[in-house]
């Protein structure tokens, strides 16, 4: 183990700036920014760092690494949160542009399109992979409304796209063809690992759901312990997402469970009440980290599961109202011709 990841910091004080080691020291960071659950500069946003600072980055509480060399992200239930969404989030966004900042977030060259996509050439990439082994360490345990489908959740990797400010086309409603869960009910022994595909429709299309995909233990709406098909806390899983021309290919690995694969068409709709070309015409992004499904909110609507939360971290650490996820590998790149089995 590398002295300087012996000599990390210690956990739970201040509100971090620079800290050694940080993650990008040990984690090739050089594409991506990062969102974390705080607003230290009093914007009333979440802070962001970008790809120029974050290979000097921790926060001592929602990203570091630890003392194995693990890029840990922190999120507790209640913080601030993006603009769009009740939950809160210590998570990656990929930047193709990398730190061209002449090139902006929301623009072709930061992201990447399937090839059938038209002007597909201009894109930062046709494509892209993504690979992760990772550990749960947390998930919330204390839901008001258990029975909504995220209560008790986290999602530690996804493709989502752009929001454009015209979808006359059909597309740029800003979903997500992938959303990798992890979800373990208090008192379980394991928890289960899924993915959902997002129909790719306008926001208010009551046909605008999640279709939830198992891998391995149980889907989000099923209560029971799934024992020793499922993955417990502290143990590694690997995923891959290879979006390869116009097919998305996800492969999840556990050395205990073997191997899941899954092959879903980018360009054709997975029903007939999907996007006919489903992601066909969006601008993607890759995102990884932890974001916290468990939240706060109590109103009616299948997202608000009441979780708990005081707004206090050490307060919200302490009664375990947090997710945290550890990453020991996360790398990007270009695509590849699948090789493998899919269900």
């Amino acid at each position: 183990m590398p002295a300087a990841v012996a000599a990390s910091q210690e956990h739970g004080q201040g509100h971090g700036q620079l800290h050694d080691p940080a993650p990008g020291s040990m984690f090739d960071l050089s594409h991506w920014k990062i969102t974390l659950p705080q607003d230290d500069d009093g914007d009333n946003r979440p802070d962001e760092v970008a790809v120029g600072d974050i290979d000097d980055y921790s926060h001592p509480d929602f990203f570091y690494l630890d003392t194995d060399g693990r890029m840990v992200f922190t999120a507790p239930n209640r913080a601030i949160t993006t603009a769009n969404s009740s939950n809160t989030r210590s998570e990656l966004r990929q930047m193709l542009r990398g730190s061209n900042t002449r090139i902006g977030t929301h623009a072709p060259g930061n992201n990447f399109a399937v090839r059938a996509r038209r002007d597909s050439d201009q894109y930062g990439s046709i494509g892209g992979r993504m690979q992760a082994t990772l550990r749960v360490d947390h998930v919330a345990v204390n839901a008001m409304h258990p029975d909504r489908n995220p209560a008790y959740s986290v999602v530690v990797g996804q493709i989502h796209s752009v929001g454009y400010d015209d979808t006359s086309s059909g597309f740029g409603f800003g979903n997500e063809p992938i959303k990798i869960y992890y979800k373990k009910w208090p008192g379980h022994e394991t928890g289960s690992v899924f993915w959902t595909y997002e129909r790719n429709l306008a926001r208010d299309n009551p046909d605008r759901s999640d279709i939830a995909v198992p891998v391995f233990g149980n889907l989000w709406d099923n209560a029971e312990d799934p024992g020793e098909n499922g993955i417990a806390l502290g143990e590694d899983f690997t995923y891959e997402i290879n979006v390869h021309n116009n097919t998305m290919y996800v492969t999840f690995t556990n050395e205990r469970l073997g191997t899941v694969g899954h092959a879903v068409s980018l360009v054709q709709g997975v029903d007939e009440l999907d996007n006919a070309q489903s992601y066909g015409g969006d601008s993607l992004y890759f995102k990884a980290g932890a974001y916290n499904q468990c939240s706060t909110r109590t109103q009616d609507g299948f997202w608000y599961a009441g979780c708990a939360g005081t707004g206090d971290w050490q307060v919200d650490r302490t009664n375990g109202d947090y997710t945290q996820v550890s990453f020991s590998r996360l790398v990007v790149g270009p695509s590849v011709p699948f090789e493998g089995a899919v269900e």
